[in-house]
């Protein structure tokens, strides 16, 4: 999943930045309302995490140009704004929820979730899909009841997947969800993954959809 992240703070967006990555989102970082509104626009985003008192633009004038546009990404808003009028404006603008400063990093990481799976419409905290079950919150994945060990990536790529329920995912659009703008890709990146994962898993599992890329297969044929 792709998260963008706009804070003016150096520190605390790196620390940001690291505890989003660690959890296994690909997070792209910026510093300034007009390049927030400028990646939203453009980019391929799952979801904003926003504070509100940036330069350039102001974090609730972000918003409304993104919904006035018609865009639906999940927005969480940090901010050291604490007055319950703050709270109200940023949500009624469109914000999907409000976060105040200083804040627990594990509380953040549970509203991002929140978020993430209410914008797929899934309640459920899991992923499951046979005898294949993922925790987003431990970062676990159980394959025939058998914990995996996977990588921050390869988790990543098996959650892709799982959320997409079977539909295929081309090489670039998976390549978008694993990495941030600042980080170096090999050109065949992906296809290590996936090998990866087919390695853990059974090789089936990941159907190649010729022409387009990958899709999770039905892990009930391997349950067995």
């Amino acid at each position: 999943m792709r998260i963008l992240l706009a804070e003016d703070d150096a520190s605390l967006g790196e620390g940001i930045r690291t505890a989003l990555r660690r959890a296994a989102y690909a997070v792209d970082w910026v510093q300034d309302g007009a390049s927030a509104l400028t990646a939203i626009g453009d980019g391929d985003i799952d979801l904003v995490v926003l504070d509100l008192g940036l330069p350039r633009m102001d974090g609730i004038d972000v918003i409304r140009k993104v919904r006035a546009a018609g865009g639906n990404v999940p927005i969480l808003v940090l901010s050291a704004r604490e007055r319950a009028s703050d709270r109200t404006l940023g949500l009624d603008v469109g914000a999907d929820d409000y976060l105040g400063k200083p804040f627990d990093t594990p509380e953040l990481l549970a509203r991002v979730r929140a978020l993430l799976r209410r914008s797929v419409g899934r309640a459920k905290p899991t992923l499951e899909a046979g005898a294949l079950s993922l925790d987003p919150a431990r970062l676990t994945a159980i394959w025939k009841g058998h914990t995996l060990d996977l990588t921050r990536r390869e988790f990543a790529l098996l959650r892709l997947l799982m959320e997409q329920q079977g539909r295929p995912l081309g090489r670039e659009t998976i390549q978008q969800h694993l990495y941030g703008w600042d980080e170096d890709v090999a050109s065949n990146a992906v296809d290590v993954h996936v090998h990866q994962l087919r390695r853990k898993l059974d090789p089936g599992i990941i159907r190649t959809v010729r022409g387009i890329g990958y899709a999770l297969g039905d892990p009930s044929d391997a349950a067995a």
